[in-house]
């Protein structure tokens, strides 16, 4: 079970912990997807990156379960 974090004598929920870190990563693949080109092959550039984002979450919360 997830613990609440403590940040500045705020309890917040793990999942805004875990969301802020998908964020983080989100962030460099937009980057190097950029670099890349890929909107060349994306329909729909914002549901891309939304999907990936979404990804990376996902990744994010079963890294993290796995050392609870």
């Amino acid at each position: 079970m997830y613990r609440e974090v403590n940040v500045f004598g705020v309890y917040v929920a793990p999942f805004v912990v875990m969301m802020l870190i998908a964020w983080a990563a989100t962030i460099p693949l937009g980057i190097l997807g950029a670099r890349l080109q890929v909107r060349r092959w994306v329909w729909h550039p914002g549901l891309f990156n939304l999907s990936v984002y979404l990804i990376v979450l996902s990744t994010v919360v079963v890294v993290c379960g796995a050392y609870q």
